[in-house]
């Protein structure tokens, strides 16, 4: 349905849920990009190989990848890098 064309009363309060709901969705995108581009980093360091492979092995392989996974998540959402807040500042403008 198309709020826009909501007349009234009633079309102001569908207006400000509809821009609710896409700066809801944006923030979350915003994160799960935060999130994205902090696990991408933290692969990158891995694959440095500076030191020597103490588990050495497929499993330890992916339990470090799902810690790492867990640790990037974590920081999106504290707003660790403070990418997810940049985004948001661009395109709330536009909403």
């Amino acid at each position: 349905m198309d709020t826009g064309k909501i007349t009234g009363s009633n079309g102001s309060v569908a207006a400000a849920a509809t821009a609710a709901a896409d700066r809801d969705g944006l923030k979350q995108a915003a994160m799960e990009f935060e999130a994205v581009f902090v696990r991408q980093m933290i692969a990158s360091m891995r694959s440095a190989g500076l030191g020597e492979d103490l588990l050495g092995s497929s499993a330890g392989d992916q339990f470090r990848d799902m810690s790492d996974a867990r640790i990037a998540d974590s920081m999106a959402h504290s707003g660790g890098l403070g990418i997810a807040t940049m985004l948001l500042k661009q395109f709330e403008r536009r909403i």
